[in-house]
């Protein structure tokens, strides 16, 4: 459930997940962040307490990013509420702030905590190392032949410290999971290592030292100290993955200059209105999504579009909020301020993004549900077959040791969500924004690319070519004064070209306005019925074309769109217009053939426009003359034929084609895009990004299935190695360690992507 489902804006979502406001929330969705997580089975435990909660649909919890994402079907729901039944499990949470200088500030003061929690991780693991290396040096040196070891109270002296102090900090999470009810990593450590700890501590002080060559003590130092390097290393990683978010939050200034009174005032970036002008000096980030009314600069769009090449922006030009700002001066009218801007949904998108949880993600979830109860069952078993054995006890107990300690479930939560946050991550860097993990999922399995002509693979700017006149009375400049008098009521793009092309006069007033969807527009002007529109238009109103059927034909014929002026049931002329190919179209369509997928075309141009331009791109198949209401009917028709179709479009003309398809793509530039539209947005309007889409979508797949085959190949190669006696308590614990960093590592590469538009690059179709 999302408020977005429901028909509410994202605004309006962000507020539904308000924190510290006076009143109840709205019913709707609540982000928590989550504090003293450590594994898969500690994202359970806070899962499953959420939804014990009244008035709470659903809830997902995401260890990488330390977010509850709950959906609550009651007003009562409060956001303290949920907070509170999270810390009964002995967890911490918080509400999410409400406002984007709020969630900025909320997020520094996080990051600030993580390293200074990851500086005490870093000191601990130096004392603990610096104490356990004497403690494993005759296990090292054993296999070379030196066989000695130290005298037992020395061990001792070495081991406790390792034990209690740094080793607290599982105890401490230990005993949270046994009050709630459940288990997790932390309870596998401390009940691996304590058992190794006290089975040692009492041969030394029963035996003395008569106990030297039978202690444990560099066991469970050892495991102690390996797996505080393993969390080490992997919250390190973790800030990695997540570095994409912080990099978009950093991006808005908190202030900005506004002119008021004939004069700059500075205000908190949350008082700006829409309709403000705001001066935005050079060197300095744009605040608010506007239009240039004054001033002339370049605009750096990069961390916003993935554009790399500053942009030139005028009087008229739209700017972004974050985009860098050149060396001119800007006064920029605010069109979209605080949580409407471009900047602040994409942040908003791509946190999504990355909570989404894969479908092979739930079957983690049940697994890690069960996984500590069953690892201490079969520790409980690999014991007592031991001792049945009659291998003694010191055998039995480095088995169960063994066991506790390479059980590990911090991998198997860390697999999906690890690399779902670096791929949205670095999808979101190049300006390809994955709404939800389900499409990212889709998209890894497209095989073809449906492309809408106009605006997608072609400029979306047409011109008017020619106008000809077919009534001797009738010369150019009156043709096109009457065809643009009746489509100053029309938004189409074929209706700028005409109005762009007349001279700046007055026109006639158009009454009885009627856009046709597909065909053209009709209306009165001076007194005359008057339409403009293709051939089906004309077949309609019964209009005769045999005299404009060979001027159609010539224009066609060389790939331009020809429309029909019509008067009184009458064609009185007929206009060309032409949209170029975008300069980058014909690389998309080589780029996803060197992938094998197919590329095709759906456009309501004419068989002979659409045959051109198929031809000049080479694409693999198109549909001519077809109306939007019939793209999604033609989209269906490639899935029923085993195809698994992708939609190319503008995000808004196209919305019926872009839901029927497997995947939407929405082709957008800047604060225009439309990024509520399809599950996938491009921020800029290069098609050469669909196929890189879909290389980091593959990508993704792929690193969230190594990881899931890595997690449990440890799993089900360690757990017999260990309680057969294979492996030492120390080894067990190197094992679990790598485990989670080994995860966390295989997804940081993914930080690495860029859209590589060079016809060998990018992933093959799987």
């Amino acid at each position: 459930m999302s408020l977005a489902a429901e028909g509410k804006s994202p605004a309006a979502a962000s507020d539904a997940a308000a924190p510290g406001a006076a009143g109840p929330p709205a019913a709707g969705h609540v982000v928590l962040d989550i504090t003293g997580m450590t594994c898969a089975a500690c994202a359970g435990r806070v899962e499953a307490a959420l939804r014990r909660v009244p008035g709470v649909a659903s809830a997902s919890v995401n260890l990488a990013l330390e977010r509850a994402d709950v959906a609550v079907t009651a007003a009562e729901v409060t956001p303290a509420a949920l907070a509170a039944a999270v810390e009964r499990t002995g967890f911490g949470a918080q509400p999410r702030a409400t406002s984007a200088a709020e969630r900025r500030r909320d997020e520094e003061a996080r990051e600030q905590e993580r390293l200074f929690a990851e500086r005490q991780q870093l000191r601990h693991l130096v004392v603990a190392a610096a104490l356990t290396l004497p403690l494993v040096l005759p296990m090292v040196a054993a296999p070379f032949g030196a066989h000695w070891h130290f005298d037992p109270w020395f061990e001792l002296a070495l081991a406790t410290p390792v034990q209690l102090v740094v080793g607290a900090r599982f105890y401490k999470a230990a005993f949270a999971a046994l009050r709630a009810g459940s288990g997790n990593m932390d309870l596998l450590v401390a009940l691996g290592t304590t058992a190794a700890y006290l089975f040692s501590l009492a041969m030394v002080l029963t035996r003395g030292e008569a106990a030297t060559g039978h202690l444990y003590f560099e066991g469970s130092a050892a495991v102690i100290t390996l797996v505080v390097f393993g969390k080490w290393l992997e919250a390190r990683a973790k800030r990695g993955t997540t570095a994409a978010i912080r990099a978009l939050m950093t991006l808005r200034p908190e202030r900005a200059r506004v002119l008021r009174d004939g004069g700059e005032v500075e205000i908190g970036i949350d008082a700006v209105r829409a309709g403000d002008r705001v001066v935005v000096r050079p060197g300095e980030r744009i605040p608010v999504d506007g239009t240039v009314t004054e001033g002339e600069s370049e605009a750096d769009e990069s961390l916003v579009t993935g554009e790399s090449v500053p942009v030139v922006k005028r009087p008229g030009d739209k700017v972004t909020a974050g985009a860098l700002n050149g060396v001119g001066r800007l006064i920029v009218a605010a069109v979209a301020v605080g949580e409407d801007t471009t900047l602040a949904r994409i942040i908003r998108l791509v946190e999504n993004a990355q909570a989404g949880k894969a479908p092979v993600q739930r079957l983690v979830d049940r697994v890690s549900a069960v996984f500590v109860p069953a690892v201490v069952l079969i520790a409980l078993v690999a014991f007592a077959g031991w001792l049945v054995a009659g291998q003694g006890l010191e055998s039995a107990l480095v088995a169960a040791v063994s066991v506790l300690v390479i059980a590990c479930p911090c991998a198997l939560g860390l697999a999906t969500p690890a690399a779902l946050v670096a791929g949205t991550g670095a999808a979101a860097r190049a300006g390809i924004l994955v709404k939800d993990i389900e499409a990212l999922e889709r998209a890894a399995a497209v095989d073809t690319v449906v492309f809408d002509k106009t605006g997608t693979l072609t400029e979306g700017r047409p011109a008017l070519t020619e106008a000809v006149p077919l009534d001797p009375a009738l010369d150019r400049d009156t043709l096109l004064r009457l065809a643009a008098a009746v489509q100053t009521g029309s938004e189409h793009p074929l209706a700028a070209a005409v109005l762009a092309a007349v001279p700046q006069v007055t026109l006639a007033p158009v009454a009885d306005f009627r856009a046709l969807v597909g065909r053209g527009v009709v209306g009165t002007v001076e007194g005359r019925r008057v339409a403009i529109g293709n051939r089906d238009l004309m077949a309609e109103l019964g209009i005769d074309l045999a005299a404009a059927s060979p001027v159609l034909d010539g224009i066609e014929a060389e790939a331009r769109t020809a429309v029909v002026v019509a008067a009184d049931g009458r064609a009185i002329g007929v206009l060309g217009i032409a949209d170029p190919l975008r300069p980058e179209s014909a690389a998309a369509v080589a780029l996803l053939a060197a992938r094998g997928v197919r590329a095709e075309m759906l456009t309501g141009d004419s068989e002979a426009v659409a045959a051109k331009v198929a031809g000049a791109l080479g694409l693999s198949a198109y549909r001519a003359s077809v109306k939007p209401a019939d793209k999604s009917g033609a989209l269906a028709a490639l899935k029923a034929a085993g195809r698994t179709p992708a939609m190319v479009g503008d995000g808004i003309n196209d919305a019926p084609a872009l839901a029927a398809a497997e995947v939407g793509i929405a082709l957008g530039t800047g604060a225009d895009v439309a990024v509520e539209a399809a599950p996938v947005t491009l921020m800029r309007a290069d098609p050469r990004l669909v196929a890189a889409a879909l290389d980091i979508s593959r990508r993704t797949v792929r690193k969230i299935r190594q990881n899931l085959f890595w997690a449990f190949v440890y799993n089900v190669i360690g757990l017999p190695l260990a309680a057969f006696g294979v492996l030492t308590p120390a080894l067990a614990g190197a094992a679990m360690a790598m485990s989670s960093v080994s995860v966390v590592t295989n997804s940081l590469w993914l930080k690495r992507w860029r859209p590589d538009f060079s016809a060998t690059a990018g992933e093959p179709h799987p």
